[in-house]
C-alpha cells in the first residue's frame, strides 16, 4: 500500500496546527520521540503502541482546545472506541522523532470520529495513518448524545 501524499505547512493562526498542502485540511500536531518501551524485539514500534500515539494526538487536541479528557470524564462522559483502523507504510524505530497529526473526521448524534497521520519529524515521511470511532456513553456505559463542549470543539476546529 502506498502512503498518502501529506505535506503539512504551518498554520498561521496557531502553531499547534498545520495545513496539509495537498488536501487543504487542517490538523492538530504534537511531537513525540519513540521510547525503547514502544518497540518490540525487532527494534521497531510494536503494532499496539500506534494506538497509544493516536491517544496522545486525540488527548492533546482536546487539552489544547481547553477540554482535557479528565474534564470530559468528570462531566460524566466516556468515549470508548468501538472501531479503529490502521494502515502501516513504514516501520518506526526506537528514538525516532515523530509528529502525530490528529483531526476530527465526523460528528454524529452519539459518535465522534478522528483521523490520524503519523510522520517522521525530520524527513516528513508518512509512517502510518489511522482512525478511531468513539461512542458517547455515560458512566454506566449507556449511549448518550455527544457532550456540548466536544460538539463546540468540533465546530470550532480550524477549517
Amino acid at each position: 500500500m502506498r502512503a498518502p501524499d501529506f505535506q503539512p505547512v504551518p498554520y498561521p493562526a496557531d502553531a499547534r496546527y498545520v495545513r496539509d498542502a495537498v488536501a487543504g485540511l487542517v490538523w492538530h500536531r504534537v511531537a513525540y520521540r519513540v521510547l525503547f518501551a514502544d518497540t518490540d524485539r525487532t527494534g521497531v514500534v510494536y503494532h499496539g503502541n500506534y494506538f497509544r500515539f493516536f491517544e496522545l494526538g486525540r488527548s492533546t487536541l482536546l487539552r489544547d482546545a481547553g477540554f482535557p479528557l479528565a474534564k470530559v470524564e468528570a462531566d460524566g462522559f466516556v468515549y470508548p472506541i468501538f472501531q479503529l483502523g490502521l494502515d502501516f507504510f513504514r516501520p518506526i524505530e526506537y528514538d525516532a522523532p515523530i509528529f502525530v497529526h490528529t483531526r476530527f473526521r465526523e460528528l454524529a448524534a452519539v459518535r465522534v470520529d478522528f483521523d490520524y497521520v503519523v510522520t517522521h519529524a525530520e524527513n516528513g515521511l508518512v509512517l502510518c495513518r489511522g482512525l478511531t470511532r468513539h461512542c458517547a456513553t455515560n458512566r454506566k456505559g449507556r449511549p448518550v448524545a455527544v457532550d456540548p463542549i466536544t460538539v463546540g470543539i468540533f465546530h470550532d476546529f480550524p477549517k
